[in-house]
Formats: structure tokens, C-alpha cells, sequence
């Protein structure tokens, strides 16, 4: 399968094309890896400042392209706005990540919940922002996270160990979680949508926590709001979309078929040889080195990258890593990376 020319290679890859090597960006490329990410949030105080600062966000969006031209750049922001704009008070606690208010345990907190979508201004003005900045051939991602990630941190409050609040809750009142997962799904379309308008071109669900649901389950909790969001959002616009159900493992090949999205974003744990086997012949793919080999390095490294790439000869591929780059890897290491994939 071969889709139209495009200018940007990702946007070629995501069509069903196969331009001469796979373009290649990585989850988490805007961050503490980086010196000159460092320097912005001192200068400017926490997360949330700077998700929050439209011109701060612009330039960690673009701080990763000046040192490594990478093919994608991904929006600066969090899966977490939307909970903070369906009506939980979003905060970061320093060394232990997320905190939601108020945890949300029965129906009736669900239906407390009191929506506010002007928090979520600032991410577009960084949209607009990024968008009239980005060189010729790059693709600008936008992101949300897939509704049942979402909704374990809004049950639990925050992070949780297995997801076990929310997976508890699926099954003992499964009414009031499908509320809340519904009321996601509605806001994520919207947001979405808006991130487009606003310019990007295409968009990535991150299900981080799919992985820890029981295969009826993943249907329910997983496919079918998948599947909302892919219908909504198609109504009212036109961009690839890239499914990535983190730990989903032998899941995948029903994800892929069952949700319509364009493309499956692969984690480090899926065997790439058998993912090629096993997913729709030519649908694109993207992934998934494990990001601790970017940390190893060397010959490590550069046999890493090779496997994927072999897995992939036949297929549409976009390079990334199986999750987010870790904060100690080191650049030269990521150097080492984008040459290998371009070979350089």
C-alpha cells in the first residue's frame, strides 16, 4: 500500500507510504533529559507553570527539533487536563507526580463534578504557537490520554499500583465508572478537535494503563471508548490517529481491527517480528525500542535499532521508542539513535 506524496515523511507514513527510511520522533522528547528544558522549568517554576505559559510551552515543544531535527514534534502538555477541565483540581506533588481532587469513588462524586474547558485555552494557544513555528517537513502531534488511563487517576486520585481503585470500581459499579468514562470520552473529542483546529495533524491516545484490564474488560473499558472517540472525532475532522494501548500485548491485533485508528504505537514489550505478523497487513506501526537501551547505548543500542527496523521492511513505520524517554539518557546517546535510523 502506498500512499499520496507528502512533504512530511510522517505524514506519509500514517497514509500508507514508505518513504526511503522511517521518520522517526520520540514519546517524551520535550523534557528532563534535555539542559535547556532544565533551565526553562527553573526559570519558570513547576510542570504546570509551563503547561500553563503558552509561550513557555511553544519552546519546550521545539527544543528537542533544534538539536536532533526529529520528523514529529509533540505538543508539550499532560493527559491530565482533562480531568482538570471536567472539574478535578490538578496538582503536582514534587517527587510523586500527579495528585487529582476530589478522588472519584461513587456516582456521586461523578455527578458533583463541574466542567470548565477555559483551562484548557493555554494548550491551544501553544498549538497556534508551535504550528507557525515548525520547519517545512515536520509533522506536529497532538495527544490525549485514552479514557480508561484517564479515569484510574481520576478515581484514584493519582497513580495508582495495578489501577486497582479503578478496576475495583469497574467491576462493583460499573454504571457509575461508564458515566465517568463517557464524560471523557465527550471531552476528549472536543479537546481534540480542538487541538486541530488549532493546528496540528495528527493526534495520539495514550492508554499508558490498558494493559492491566482482563480481556472483557479491555473491550469495554478499553476498544469501545476508543472507538467513540475515532467516530467522534472523524465528524468533525480529518487527521490520522494513533492508537497506543500500552501493555495491551496479544490485544493489540483486536484493538487494531476493532477501533479505526490509522496507526498502533507499539511498547517496548511487543516482539516487533511478531506485531508485523499479527496486525492488519499494511497498517502503519510505531514504536518501539525500549527506551533503557537509549540509556545503554553502544553496540546495545545499535542492535536494538536494527531489530526494529528488519521487523518492519515491509510495513509503514514510524521510529519511536516502546514509552517516554527517561530523564538520564544521555544526548549523545539520542544522537547515536537518530544516525543509526537515518543512516548516517
Amino acid at each position: 500500500m502506498t500512499g499520496p506524496a507528502s512533504p512530511k515523511p510522517l505524514l506519509q507514513v500514517l497514509a500508507g507510504g514508505k518513504p526511503p527510511m522511517p521518520p522517526l520522533w520520540l514519546m517524551r522528547q520535550a523534557g528532563r533529559y534535555l539542559p535547556e528544558y532544565r533551565a526553562l522549568r527553573a526559570e519558570k517554576g513547576g510542570f504546570l507553570d509551563l503547561v500553563n505559559d503558552p509561550a513557555a510551552a511553544t519552546e519546550v515543544t521545539l527544543q528537542p527539533l533544534r538539536r536532533f531535527a526529529f520528523d514529529g514534534a509533540i505538543l508539550f502538555s499532560d493527559i491530565l487536563m482533562v480531568p482538570n477541565a471536567l472539574g478535578q483540581k490538578l496538582w503536582f506533588e514534587a517527587g510523586e507526580g500527579p495528585r487529582l481532587a476530589p478522588e472519584l469513588r461513587t456516582r456521586a462524586g461523578i455527578d458533583a463534578l463541574v466542567p470548565d474547558t477555559t483551562i484548557l485555552d493555554p494548550v491551544y494557544a501553544t498549538v497556534r504557537g508551535v504550528a507557525t513555528s515548525l520547519p517545512a517537513t515536520t509533522t506536529f502531534l497532538g495527544f490525549a490520554g485514552s479514557p480508561w488511563t484517564v479515569a484510574t487517576y481520576m478515581i484514584a486520585g493519582k497513580g495508582s499500583r495495578e489501577q486497582a481503585e479503578a478496576r475495583r470500581m469497574a467491576y462493583g459499579d460499573p454504571a457509575a465508572v461508564q458515566t465517568l468514562i463517557d464524560r471523557i470520552v465527550a471531552m476528549t473529542i472536543d479537546y481534540l478537535a480542538g487541538q486541530v483546529a488549532a493546528g496540528v495533524e495528527v493526534v495520539q491516545l495514550f492508554d499508558s494503563w490498558s494493559g492491566s484490564l482482563a480481556p472483557a474488560e479491555f473491550e469495554r473499558w478499553v476498544i469501545a471508548p476508543t472507538v467513540a472517540i475515532v467516530d467522534g472525532l472523524r465528524a468533525r475532522c480529518d487527521v490520522p490517529i494513533i492508537g497506543f494501548p500500552k501493555g495491551a500485548g496479544g490485544k493489540l491485533a483486536a484493538y487494531a481491527r476493532e477501533t479505526g485508528v490509522d496507526a498502533i504505537g507499539l511498547d517496548e514489550t511487543v516482539d516487533p517480528v511478531w506485531a508485523n505478523e499479527a496486525l492488519p497487513a499494511g497498517m502503519p506501526v510505531q514504536g518501539n525500542l525500549d527506551p533503557l537501551l537509549l540509556i545503554a547505548g553502544g553496540e546495545a543500542l545499535d542492535a536494538g535499532v536494527d531489530q526494529v527496523l528488519a521487523a518492519f521492511t515491509d510495513r509503514p513505520h514510524v521510529f519511536n521508542l516502546g514509552h517516554g524517554i527517561q530523564q538520564d539518557t544521555p544526548i549523545a546517546h539520542v544522537e547515536r539513535l537518530v544516525s543509526r535510523v537515518r543512516g548516517a
